[in-house]
């Protein structure tokens, strides 16, 4: 299912999701031009799991816990987080403010690679994407504007003006089914950070109320 629009409008331009974005575009577009030397940088700048269950500290330290955040795959990956975080990061943004946003956001990313960290304890494989913040993004939002609707494209024929929690509730649903069948050795979901998104979404979720606007601030 493929999100097009929301029916929650702002008041405020949502300058650090615009940011957000084009710091990641440009990220991108830079790894594009690496050739075969995106690899040395996914494995610098990545999250590697076992670099930190099993104490071998990278020379990075805890920082790919962050830069791992700002890195993508390919064309599809970036698009697909940006478009995420662009449809329903402007309303969060719009009820914390700016700052309260930005720290929000790299605070689920955080927490979304400690999860994968934890559920892969054994991986050596470097893990990157926005997907683990922007799913914070979608937590709060599925707590905040649960009645808004959202346009769902459905393919290959329907499009479904759907409730907010009931497609950001499908949408964790299908994460938590494909992380755990992961865990027991299928791969039918393929190598995706599953429990990330899941450890990123619970902590939008959770903490987001700590980083609203104070009621007077939001009506000025």
């Amino acid at each position: 299912m493929i999100p097009l629009r929301d029916s929650t409008p702002s008041k405020h331009f949502p300058l650090i999701t615009v940011l957000l974005i084009v710091i990641n575009l440009y990220v991108f577009y830079h790894e594009t031009q690496l050739g075969p030397g995106i690899e040395d940088l996914f494995y610098t700048f990545g999250l590697i799991p076992i670099h930190y269950s099993d104490y071998q500290m990278p020379w990075a330290g805890y920082y790919p816990f962050i830069t791992s955040m700002f890195l993508h795959g390919n064309w599809m990956h970036v698009i697909g987080n940006m478009w995420i975080l662009w449809l329903f990061g402007d309303n969060v943004e719009d009820h914390m403010g700016r700052g309260r946003f930005l720290v929000f956001y790299l605070l689920c990313g955080i927490a979304a690679g400690f999860t994968h960290v934890l559920v892969n304890a054994a991986s050596t494989v470097p893990v990157v994407g926005a997907s683990g913040a922007v799913a914070g993004v979608m937590g709060a939002y599925f707590v905040m504007f649960r009645n808004a609707k959202v346009l769902t494209f459905v393919p290959p024929l329907f499009l479904l003006n759907l409730p907010a929690w009931i497609y950001l509730g499908f949408w964790v649903l299908s994460q938590l089914w494909c992380g755990a069948t992961g865990l027991i050795g299928a791969d039918g979901c393929g190598q995706i950070a599953f429990w990330a998104h899941i450890g990123g979404f619970l902590t939008g979720m959770l903490i987001h109320r700590f980083f609203l606007r104070p009621k007077s601030e939001y009506t000025c």
